[in-house]
This record gives structure tokens, sequence and C-alpha cells, in this order.
């Protein structure tokens, strides 16, 4: 029989995680609040608002379930209705069933890591982030350790890929990170991002040992500095203004993908070098190949 995967919050990254799933052999059903975006994927739509008892209540049992929501906008009700409040709630629903989910995963991030000199961070590392986002995130996680059910926190460092171009738009104006002190940048491609959600569940099914924890992140943790010159040369921009962030929202480590690579994931865009030039290309940014 096809195994069964509810991705919830099945947006940009959910549906590059659905084909990879669809073409593995899986019945893949995407919950999401608009499901137009959906058709002619061959992922089933489930039209879903999370804080919906009785929407909750019909969640189909599935073999595996990828929480992937984002929040609506960058603040504490917004974060805590996404990653505390309906994880919860989902959490509640499977754990009421007599038919558990193999494997829950949640989508989580490494703004729970408060590091700010640079250091090198993985799953051991403490994960006590002053902000309300990094905060809100490991309520999230602990509700999902704590549960009956099994499950998987995956912490993704900052994503990029197609129409995730932000650092590309602020270069082409002139603008770079400052030079000192180094802010460390930790990059992950959208497609390692479901990749490494797609590699997790076929671990599951092949009976091997799955962490309660990963940190995805890829194989280049570098000042942003060097990243934004980097992309200045491919560019031909010269940079002009040097970006000043609020001492307050600085965040520099190093974020280590070890155990992720253990298991023997391999990355489709091993660094940053790699993954932007692809975004720059497809998104019409270069007027020839890197």
């Amino acid at each position: 029989m096809k195994k069964t995967t509810l991705i919830l919050g099945c947006g940009d990254i959910g549906m590059v995680l659905g084909r990879e799933l669809l073409a593995a052999g899986h019945q893949v059903i995407g919950a999401r609040r608009n499901v137009a975006a959906l058709k002619g994927t061959g992922i089933k739509p489930l039209p879903l608002d999370l804080s919906d008892e009785e929407a909750l209540a019909a969640l189909p049992d599935a073999d595996y379930v990828v929480y992937i929501l984002s929040a609506d906008r960058f603040d504490e009700a917004s974060y805590r209705a996404a990653y505390a409040d309906g994880l919860k709630a989902v959490l509640r629903t499977y754990e009421a069933r007599a038919k558990s989910p193999r494997r829950i995963l949640f989508v989580s991030s490494t703004s729970v890591y408060g590091q700010k000199d640079g250091e090198q961070v993985n799953e051991t590392s403490p994960a006590d982030a002053k902000g309300f986002s990094g905060k809100v995130l490991r309520e999230g996680e602990s509700a999902l350790f704590k549960s009956p059910l099994t499950g998987t926190a995956v912490r993704f460092s900052g994503i990029y890929g197609p129409g995730r171009d932000r650092l590309i738009r602020q270069v082409l104006e002139g603008r770079i990170a400052p030079k000192t002190p180094p802010m460390y940048s930790n990059r992950i491609h959208r497609d390692d991002c479901a990749g490494v959600l797609a590699h997790l569940i076929a671990l599951c099914e092949a009976g091997k040992p799955v962490d309660e924890l990963y940190l995805a992140s890829d194989c280049a943790p570098e000042p942003l500095y060097d990243v934004m010159a980097w992309m200045a040369k491919q560019l031909k921009v010269e940079p002009t203004e040097v970006i000043q962030a609020p001492l307050r929202k600085r965040s520099s480590k190093r974020c280590d993908n070890t155990r992720l690579c253990e298991t023997g994931y391999a990355f489709r865009f091993p660094s940053y070098r790699e993954g932007y030039a692809q975004v720059m290309q497809e998104g019409g940014f270069l007027a020839e190949p890197v």
C-alpha cells in the first residue's frame, strides 16, 4: 500500500517536498488555506485553518505528518499561533487517534540559538534565544518532544531559493554587510529543505534510526560580508553602502550540520555559491551563466 504523507502548510517548500514524495510512491495531501496553488501538482488539496476545531478533527490519518506552517507576520501573536498553538493542536488531534503517524516532522529554525560571537552550534548547543521568535519555536519543539507521538524537529537556517532573493536585491542596490565585526551567515536552499525532509522520511521507511532533532544548514557558514562580496562580483556590482544592523538584532553563529550529514544526506547545494548561482541564473539576475 502507498504511504500517505500529510503536509500541513503546503507552500513553497511543501510543494517541492510533495513532488519528491509523489515520485517516491507516496500519496501526498497538502493542507493550506488557499489550495488553488496545488492545482495540477498531483498533491491532493485539503483546505485548512488550524484555528478551526472541526477542521482539525477531520484531518486524515497519515503515515507521516510534516508541519511547515509559517507565521503570517513577524510578531509574537502570529508566531505563537503558527509554531506553538497550531502544532500543539495537531499533536492533540493525533494523540487521540487509534492509529498514530509513524513520525511527525516539525520545521523549526536556527533562530532558537542566541549565540552572537561566531560560536559553532549543533544539536547539543544551548538554544536560549532572547527574542520571541526563538522562544516560541522552542516551545513548539518542546511540545513535540514531550508528546507520546514519535517526532523530529528540523532547525533550518536562512532559507533562500527562487523567489527568496532579498539578499541578491540588496547587493544589486549596492549594499553590503560590514566586514567587521564578522556576522556569520548560515544558509540552506529551498530544494535542500525539501530534500532533507524527504531524506528523513526515507530513513524511516527503511527502518533506519532517526533522531528527534537535526540542524539543517549547508556546509559553508561564512561571514555575511564574504557572501555578499561574492554576489557583488557575480553581479558585477560595486558596493557603495554598508548595512548596519541594530546590535540587538545581530546574531552570529556557525551552524554545524555533522549529525545530518552522518545520516547520508548529500546537499544538492553544498554552499551559497552553488545555490545562489542557480537562483541568480533562474531569476534572470545574470546576463550570462556563472
